[in-house]
Formats: C-alpha cells, structure tokens, sequence
C-alpha cells in the first residue's frame, strides 16, 4: 500500500497497522471496526494492548455460585444500556451474533423512589430524564411541593438562553425549572450516570437535547410533550422492535457477554498484561510503541482508548499542549456494592428498579439499584439482589474504606432507608479509581483543543470524550475506525 505522509513524502507499506492502547469498550470496538475494513478487502491490520489481564475495563460481570441451586449474576460496573435512544451498542450486539442473548429490564415494575426527608417517594409517571410527559401524574405527586410544581411550571413562559454558551446541567435546570427540580430530579438521577456534581456539568457535552428543546419548543416540558409523542407514534409505527427492545437492554448472562464475544471474533493481534510505556515518532511518520516486556511494536496509527490522564502521560513528549488540556480533564473515584439477601428475610417488598439519593440527604450512599427487580436472571429463585453506588463527587472518601467499614456503613443506610436489617449471606465491593471522567463546563471546547494538537496519525477515543456510556464508546470506536479507513482511502491511490 502506498500512502502519503505529512510532511508530503510517498512511502510503501505492505499494510496499514493500527496499534489500540486499551482493550475496554471502545478499544475493542475500534477493532471490530477495523476488522470490518479488512473484509472489505482493505489493507490494515491491529493489536490491541491492554495493561491488565483481562478484556473489558469497567464492563466486569461475576458469577457467584455453590451459594445456591442457581449461580447469582453481579455487574460490578455498567448493568445495562441505553438501546433505542443510543442505539449503537445495541447495534453491535447484533452484529456479534448476540440477539437471541439481549433481554429488556423489567418495564411493568420500573417504579423508581426519591429519599425525601428519609421517606421512600416514588417518582410520578410520565417524568421522562427530568421532565414530566404527563401532567395530572405531575400534578397529584407528593415529590414536589405546591411552590415547587408552580415554580417548574414556569418553564411553559420563561424565555430561551443563549445556545451558544455552555453552562451547567444545574444551572440550566434550575433556570428554567427551579432549584427544586435540581434537588430532587436532576441531581440524584445524574449524578447516577456521570458521578458529577450538577453544578460543574456541562450541559452541551452531556445533554445537549435539553438546549435544543429549549430552542425548538421555547422550554423542556413542551420539549418532553413533544418527544412523547414521537415516542409514542413510533411505537405504533414498530410494535414488534418497541416490545422486542426496550429503554435499557442487557444480556441474560451480564454485560461482559459483549466483551466476550467482542474478544471471540476478533482476529487481530490481542496482547493482555501488556503496558506501553513510551511512544515515539519516527521518520516515515509511524510509530514505535516501547512495551513493558522490552519490545518495540511499529504502527502506521495509534489509537488511545485509555483515561485521558495515561493518554497525556504517553503524549507529553510529542505534544505538551494536547497533554497539559487532557490533565484538565477531572476523574472520581467511584465504587459499588451488591448485597446478596434471602428474600423472606427481608423487610421490604422491592417494588420498584430503586432509589435516587438527593444529595441534600446527607447520605454516604448516592443510589440503590434493586437488582433483583429491575433485571430477571440475576437472583436465584427466593434470592433478591441490592446494589449501593458510592463515591463520585459527593463522597470520594467512600471508596478507600475498608471493606469491612463500607459494609457496615451500607448496611446502616439500608436500615435507615429500607428498614433492613438481616445479615447479607454474601457482598461483593468493586473499586473503580479514577474511573469517571467528568465533563466540566466548556468540556466539549477541551476536547477540540486536545484534538487539534494531536500529531499526526494519533487518535483519541472512549468515555473521557464524547459520551461515558457503552453505547457512546462503542460509537466513538466506530468514528475512529471510519476516520482512519477515509483516511487510508484518500491517501492510498492503490484502494
């Protein structure tokens, strides 16, 4: 294959080799797609290099067993993920071959509670990410007070912002919904999906729909009525897919399901327990990767689906500009515990997916996930499942506790808040360090400067970016791949 460097010069390689740093979500998926590439008869190859000993990153499912007559299913990070709003993971489920394996949450006991004042409230109907889809629900809810339904009310009449600006998820919502409907609604409920502090958030980077709603329909609830809708209408368009699939899909056996398949299919060159600990960039404008064995790997590209701070660790030499804005990017500590109970042994039905914790409670847990409840297969029969969130930006000292002390501490706020005080027949703690990207305001801004610094036939790719979830890594990796095959097409006259 003949390409054109940078600096103009004409070479021949026998291949493209791309070399993926990070064998997570999004390194993997940049391999499948690459993979892709070469059954379309074009010339590249990959390695993927993971550090640790196992593919995956955060997506970790456990299998515990010899506890009872079937085995319980843990998720130590992600338990599901979006499928018809972000439907790319989804997307490549079914092109791995894994549709027979999804399964939906279980929708007929979605019942989700706020902890108001120590008291379980559960969230009306039609309240759709943080606005309600249905007014008389909204209406006869004890969630909010008579001064703070009006108060959201106002979101009908009170005047658009600036598109141009970004601000903060906290300071959207409460501008044009009151502090309120931050407190109760959009803090717990995001603070679940980004571990951020609502008030740091950016809103273009995280939820840039709510600032199209607000310019399209001149306010969120109109925006939320209206998508309602179109929701609705495309269900009677597609019965058969709305009932096949539904908001959150999973797989019967875990979430690492996908990683196992993912690792199966790809035929690339796939090195676990392998750290790169320098890149250098050499004449013909390609690559040498110094690994931790001792060896040197050549590649014509690079892809870093690792934390931004490994990435500006490996970068500084080549570029200290794009390696001093990829340290800006903050991370948390975040954690999870799940407790294993005998369910007569319990003091609470589980009615519902769980509870979202205003941080105005003071609690030291963020959330509870009913695991058992929200998911089939995961509990043996006459077994329920209970997971606690910990850490993040509320309570980063959570996570560097003892076992023992986090589990006492869980314990004590599932009494307090559930009234449960039977002994777990087992737990399991995972850790996650400086795991969670968080996307400051003006995040988005961070992300075009780091990217225009990048040298030549560098890419960056995964959570720290542009989305934290499976389904926006697994685009991002699909990006990067098609950015680096247009690449291949336009400078190879031989394709």
């Amino acid at each position: 294959m003949t390409i054109r460097t940078s600096n103009g010069r004409t070479v021949t390689k026998p291949n493209l080799h791309v070399a993926i740093i990070g064998g997570g979500i999004s390194g993997l998926s940049t391999a499948w797609y690459l993979q892709q590439a070469q059954y379309r008869g074009l010339g590249v190859t990959y390695t993927v290099l993971e550090a640790s000993n196992r593919w995956g990153g955060k997506v970790l499912t456990e299998f515990v067993q010899d506890v009872a007559p079937e085995p319980f299913i843990i998720e130590g990070g992600p338990d599901s993920f979006l499928a018809l709003q972000k439907p790319w993971a989804l997307q490549l489920a079914r092109e791995l071959g894994l549709e027979d394996r999804l399964m939906s949450t279980n929708d007929d006991r979605r019942t989700i509670y706020v902890l108001v004042n120590g008291k379980l409230v559960p969230m009306p109907d039609g309240i759709y990410l943080i606005a309600p889809t249905r007014i008389m629900p909204f209406a006869r809810t004890a969630l909010f007070s008579p001064f703070g339904k009006l108060r959201m009310a106002l979101d009908f009449i009170l005047p658009k912002g600036n598109p141009t600006v970004d601000e903060s998820l906290g300071n959207f919502i409460g501008r044009r919904m009151g502090r309120e409907a931050v407190d109760k609604l959009a803090e717990p409920l995001m603070a679940g999906i980004y571990n951020a502090d609502p008030y740091k958030l950016s809103i273009q980077a995280t939820f840039p729909r709510f600032v199209e709603m607000e310019q399209k329909y001149g306010g969120l609830i109109l925006g939320m009525l209206a998508g309602n809708k179109m929701r609705q209408e495309m269900t009677q368009e597609h019965p058969a897919e709305s009932r096949k699939v539904g908001m959150f899909v999973t797989f019967y056996q875990g979430t690492e399901v996908i990683i196992g398949e993912l690792v199966s299919q790809l035929t690339g060159d796939m090195r676990l327990n392998t750290a790169v600990t320098g890149i250098e960039r050499i004449e013909d404008d390609s690559y040498d990767l110094m690994l931790d064995d001792g060896t040197v790997l050549n590649a014509h590209q690079v892809v870093m689906a690792v934390p931004a701070y490994t990435a500006a660790e490996l970068l500084e030499p080549m570029t200290a500009g794009a390696a001093r804005i990829l340290n800006e990017i903050r991370y948390v500590d975040t954690g999870t515990i799940t407790l294993a109970y005998e369910a007569g042994e319990l003091n609470h039905p589980l009615d519902g997916f769980g509870v979202v914790i205003p941080i105005s409670e003071r609690r030291n847990i963020n959330a509870l996930t009913w695991t058992s409840t929200k998911f089939d297969h995961r509990a043996p029969e006459g077994y329920q499942l209970i997971r606690a969130f910990v850490g993040g930006s509320r309570t980063p000292e959570m996570v560097n506790k003892p076992d023992e002390e986090i589990l006492q501490i869980v314990r004590n706020e599932l009494h307090e808040i559930m009234d449960v005080t039977a002994e777990p027949i087992f737990h399991r703690i995972y850790r996650w360090p400086q795991s969670t990207p968080q996307y400051d305001v003006g995040h988005l801004e961070r992300v075009e400067a780091i990217e225009s610094r990048l040298p030549f036939g560098i890419f960056l790719t995964g959570s720290p970016y542009r989305g934290i979830g499976m389904p926006d890594c697994v685009k991002q990796g699909k990006q990067t791949a098609d950015t680096i095959i247009e690449f291949m097409k336009a400078e190879s006259p031989t394709l």
